[in-house]
């Protein structure tokens, strides 16, 4: 997912792989990356939360970074602190 990730432009929203537009285009290119990508990323979310653990594990101890531990650490960490926040429902009369 992250491969996938690395090939899309954030200022286009467009994915790039020279290989398949030059064997296709580059409109099929991006749109057959950005569905694989989505694919990915919706295989990720349905995963059981020992499952996507292990993969995070895999995924650490093959890269050595865990730059994308602390970054999920403190974006739960942001979510949780803006659900402390969340003002109550003013009852309506």
């Amino acid at each position: 997912m992250i491969y996938l990730a690395s090939m899309r432009d954030y200022n286009t929203g467009l994915y790039v792989h020279q290989g398949l537009a030059a064997r296709f285009s580059p409109e099929a290119a991006s749109e057959a990356l950005a569905d694989c990508h989505q694919e990915c990323f919706q295989e990720l979310i349905s995963l059981e939360l020992k499952d996507l653990t292990a993969q995070l594990d895999l995924y650490m101890r093959s890269t050595g970074n865990e730059f994308l531990f602390s970054n999920l650490k403190i974006a739960l960490a942001i979510l949780e602190h803006q659900n402390l926040r969340v003002p109550e429902a003013t009852p309506v009369a």
